[in-house]
């Protein structure tokens, strides 16, 4: 009797647990993007910089009528957290949009021919996306700390959880979208000049409240709109807003829902 008669060949495949997430593959996946200069700029550098030359200078301006010596906060702080929400956005979707790189290199064939889950793959992608997110915003808030930036300790967990957990989900899925949907060359340029779009018109280099009207209602109906206002809202004491939180689940439906779409539409591809 031959070998392949006592051993016939079977096209089933042991799936891993958890469909193949894991630490391993996790890390593996953080260090390659912390090994990238550009991704760090972005994550580290850009989002502390933006803060030292806009947000520093007004570190003695309160940002409400109480004055700062009699626990009031500083237009600093509003700054602080617009920053570090922004940093949180643009290290996520570049995470999220490096998977462009990935299909041009032939490494997400070479994923599909493993026994890993693709939504173990993306949710893989997402963690890192928001562990780089995380980074930003420490980054940003421990430059602020260390600047004179003076709140309350639910004031810096709210609005940093805010910042980190919002930012970081909405804009990974922008990027994995994104990164589905245009070539390689092209999807980071895409994704910095989609997210400084974004963050002009959703208020968080400028103040809606200061756009003229017809901009105001524009901005409304934008993705940064709805978790800047969340992410700030311990700070200015305006309290939640269901509009702001309306805005950040659907674009968080919308942008999954894309890159869902688009990567069965990858996969029947490749």
């Amino acid at each position: 009797m031959s070998a392949i008669a006592r051993n016939p060949v079977t096209l089933d495949r042991k799936v891993p647990r958890f469909g193949g997430f894991n630490p391993t593959f996790l890390w593996i996946e953080l260090r390659r993007k912390l090994r990238n200069r550009r991704t760090l700029i972005f994550t580290l550098i850009f989002p502390v910089g933006m803060y030292f030359v806009s947000g520093y200078p007004q570190r003695h301006a309160p940002l409400t009528h109480v004055p700062i010596d009699q626990g009031g906060l500083s237009i600093a702080a509003y700054i602080m957290v617009s920053m570090a929400l922004y940093g949180a956005m643009m290290s996520a979707t570049a995470a999220g949009g490096a998977v462009a790189v990935e299909r041009s290199l032939g490494w997400s064939r070479q994923l599909r021919l493993t026994p890993l889950n693709p939504v173990a793959g993306i949710a893989t992608k997402i963690v890192a996306g928001l562990a780089l997110g995380l980074i930003a915003v420490g980054a940003t808030y421990i430059a602020g700390a260390v600047s004179g930036v003076r709140m309350s300790v639910s004031d810096w967990v709210l609005s940093g959880l805010g910042a980190w957990i919002l930012g970081s989900l909405v804009f990974t899925a922008l990027g994995l979208m994104i990164g589905y949907m245009v070539p390689s060359e092209n999807a980071m340029q895409l994704v910095s000049l989609v997210v400084v779009f974004l963050s002009f018109i959703g208020g968080l280099f400028y103040p809606v409240s200061m756009m003229p009207h017809v901009l105001q209602e524009v901005a409304k109906w934008t993705p940064v709109y709805g978790i800047g206002e969340l992410s700030r809202a311990p700070l200015t004491g305006d309290g939640f807003e269901p509009l702001a939180l309306l805005n950040a689940i659907a674009w968080l439906v919308v942008f999954t829902a894309g890159t869902v779409l688009l990567f069965r539409k990858d996969t029947r591809r490749v």
